[in-house]
């Protein structure tokens, strides 16, 4: 029973699941889809389908599955031992570039809520902190961390969907049209643009799946918390950015580092912009805090199947891989370091858009594993059949987005891939055989 009460709720896992996507998901998205347009609704549509499509995916084989190691384990149905490592190995790795931009994200608009400048090495310091900040909030456990995240939540929760149901009432229509395609991209490069920004958004819905080991009865309550997580922010990305794009001007939004105080102080007075500023930086670290609680389990998970060192596997009294988490945020603090330049920032920002593309391998490798998996139950063809072909939608998405982002994005991507692939070889390969040479040689 004492280990039961260390473990997630259903409605804690889920909170965890839809704090990773909003928290760092939502709060400059608005500024980011400016770019192309209100036109980008055509892109919440795909990518919204497409996540749905992966989500139902993610459900059914955390509902059938018997392996751990979450989108690891589901890969090695039919990707062997090697899946198993590369699809962790490539989600491992984008996870801990993608919280230092979270941090970096948290940083800058919590400086814009003191009305303070940072220089590049005052923000290099501030990121490194608040990383520290949430690998030691960690250190209590899982239940704690999954109480935490439902309360920081909120921060992103009550703006976004407060302007989701009050914000029509100062919606202009005007000003939604005129922003559609300001810069005249033609329909399929328009929506191909924006495709990359909003899956950024849905990045984290595996999360339930990755943490499986850290709730009670995962079969059962994983399936639900990913469903609920995925359908809930859906609905609230799509409300929310649309509205703001009808309240305030394109050239505005573009222009803002905080476009949901904007919003708020077009739509009441400066007071309340400040404070929603202040909200969505509590659920932006609340974000952080869960992305490196996911981020420690993937570790941790990699360990006990002997992928990687046995030190990212030991835990506290409460659960808690606190030796894993330190190594982690030591490697992340020299990746911050990027930030002291400007020049360097922007190149880390290149790295985020990499974190992206290296998250689509997992996704693609898990989703076609579910037809080995549900070959493993009880489950009548035409469950299979349904399955099979939501799952085939959810790989032709992940290609689809691939085909959209940058070419120096994939280029990195591919990179990272034939990196995941080496580190296999020298540790389950190379060692092998010469152990085999040495006994040819005796």
């Amino acid at each position: 029973m004492k280990q039961k009460g260390r473990k997630m709720s259903v409605l804690q896992l889920t909170m965890v699941t839809a704090a990773n996507m909003l928290g760092s998901g939502i709060i400059m998205l608005p500024t980011k889809l400016a770019q192309v347009g209100t036109i980008s609704i055509l892109s919440w549509v795909i990518t919204a389908l497409g996540s749905m499509a992966l989500a139902l995916t993610f459900a059914r084989c955390g509902m059938f599955s018997t392996k751990q190691g979450g989108m690891g384990g589901y890969a090695e149905y039919s990707f062997g031992r090697t899946g198993h490592f590369m699809t962790n190995f490539a989600y491992a790795i984008s996870i801990v570039i993608a919280n230092v931009a979270i941090a970096i994200s948290a940083v800058s608009y919590g400086a814009e809520f003191a009305n303070i400048n940072l220089s590049p090495l005052q923000i290099c310091m501030a990121t490194t902190a608040t990383l520290w900040l949430a690998v030691i909030l960690n250190f209590r456990g899982t239940r704690r961390t999954g109480e935490l995240s439902s309360l920081t939540i909120w921060g992103a929760i009550l703006p976004v969907l407060g302007i989701s149901l009050i914000g029509w009432i100062w919606f202009n229509p005007q000003t939604y049209l005129s922003a559609w395609n300001p810069r005249e991209f033609p329909l399929f490069e328009a929506v191909g643009n924006s495709v990359p920004l909003t899956l950024w958004a849905f990045l984290g819905m595996e999360s339930a799946a990755v943490n499986m080991d850290a709730i009670e009865d995962p079969q059962k309550n994983v399936p639900r918390a990913t469903m609920w997580a995925t359908l809930g922010v859906a609905g609230i990305y799509v409300l929310s950015t649309n509205v703001i794009a009808g309240i305030v001007p394109n050239a505005d939004l573009l222009n803002s580092s905080a476009p949901f105080g904007l919003a708020f102080a077009t739509m009441f007075d400066t007071t309340i912009g400040h404070l929603i500023m202040g909200l969505m930086v509590i659920s932006c670290f609340g974000s952080l805090l869960s992305w490196q609680f996911t981020l420690a389990r993937v570790f941790k998970n990699c360990a006990e199947k002997g992928f990687f060192p046995k030190i990212f596997g030991q835990v506290t009294k409460t659960d808690a891989p606190v030796k894993g988490m330190l190594i982690i945020v030591c490697c992340q603090t020299v990746l911050s370091l990027m930030t002291i330049s400007p020049t360097l920032s922007a190149q880390f920002e290149l790295l985020a858009n990499l974190a992206v593309v290296t998250n689509l391998l997992p996704y693609i490798l898990a989703s076609y594993a579910l037809h080995d998996i549900l070959q493993t139950t009880t489950a009548s063809s035409k469950d299979r059949r349904t399955y099979g072909t939501i799952s085939a939608l959810a790989i032709v998405y992940c290609f689809y987005a691939l085909y959209t982002v940058e070419t120096t994005a994939l280029i990195g991507g591919s990179l990272t891939i034939l990196l995941g692939f080496i580190t296999y070889g020298i540790i389950f390969e190379l060692r092998p055989r010469k152990e085999i040479s040495k006994e040819i040689t005796h």
